[in-house]
């Protein structure tokens, strides 16, 4: 039986986690702060999320950003919570090269998975149109390189099939599955663009009937009706709202600062925003050392 909540307080790694029964609850976030956010709202893990990091940066979600920026957030997000963090990586920024260099860097920088999709890099996000698939052939080795270049054995390595999104059809969606399984993929992610849950529950189906026991994981943001639960008895591991944070912000401040400009005030958003009080609590202002002066050492001798 299929545990239908997510686990607050995660115990042992990622992977062990991923790996028991049940759906974990992933949400992504964008810096630090949404995910201390995450952690205090019970999710499971944090999604290091392309839209999200792109847009904290007024940057399209396009490939635009480098690998450097992209790693910096995700750091940022493990510093400031407890949550494993899974990053999305896009295509792998380059060929089997670069994909090689940053699993030895994101492992190193104690970041629990990378997720990678199989793209032609530079990747568009996966709700516009205009997608091109790598060759599954190219990618699986990208897979196989990525698992050879992580030095411990917690480090998992997803691989994401966009293959729903380009329109290719369930078989080659299945197809895919299991090449990058047989490279190393550690799970799998089904993505799909459809407004309800069928192209997912019949992946879902079609994998496990096939005999297969990898963790999937998916992200419903076309298809928001269907809960986690639901999305659990199906067959996922992992439900992952992806956009949904950096959405609300957006939206939040757009309409803090029209109010603002419109009643040349504070005064009508006072009780909607968050109070300096939460705020300084969420980010640790109780922890701040006063000014101290440091005991038991002498000051150093004047050598004039």
């Amino acid at each position: 039986m299929r545990r239908a909540t997510g686990v607050p307080h995660m115990n042992g790694t990622f992977r062990s986690a991923l790996n028991r029964p049940g759906h974990l609850r992933i949400v992504g976030a964008h810096n630090g702060l949404t995910a201390a956010l995450a952690q205090r709202a019970g999710f499971d893990a944090v999604w290091a999320g392309g839209l999200g990091i792109s847009a904290s940066y007024q940057v399209a979600d396009a490939g635009l950003l480098t690998m450097t920026e992209f790693l910096g957030a995700a750091v940022s997000m493990k510093a400031a919570c407890r949550l494993p963090i899974i990053a999305d990586v896009d295509a792998g920024f380059g060929d089997v090269n670069v994909v090689r260099r940053m699993v030895q860097m994101y492992e190193a920088a104690g970041i629990d998975a990378i997720c990678i999709e199989d793209k032609q890099y530079p990747k568009r996000n996966s709700f516009r149109d205009g997608h091109e698939l790598e060759d599954p052939r190219v990618f699986a080795r990208k897979i196989a390189v990525a698992k050879a270049a992580q030095s411990g054995p917690d480090f998992v390595v997803v691989a994401r099939l966009e293959s729903l999104i380009a329109r290719q059809g369930m078989n080659d969606a299945l197809a895919r599955a299991e090449l990058y399984h047989e490279a190393g993929a550690d799970a799998l992610l089904i993505h799909s663009r459809e407004s309800h849950a069928g192209e997912i529950q019949e992946f879902c189906a079609r994998w496990q009937g096939a005999g297969y026991d990898v963790p999937v994981l998916c992200v419903p943001t076309t298809y928001a009706n269907v809960t986690a639960r639901e999305l659990g008895a199906m067959g996922i591991s992992g439900v992952i709202y992806a956009n949904h944070v950096v959405r609300a912000a957006t939206k939040a401040v757009i309409d803090v600062l029209a109010s603002i400009v419109k009643h040349d005030s504070t005064a009508e958003v006072e009780s909607e925003i968050t109070t300096l009080s939460e705020l300084f609590e969420v980010i640790g202002m109780s922890d701040v050392l006063g000014d101290i002066p440091w005991q038991g050492v002498s000051e150093p001798a004047d050598r004039g």
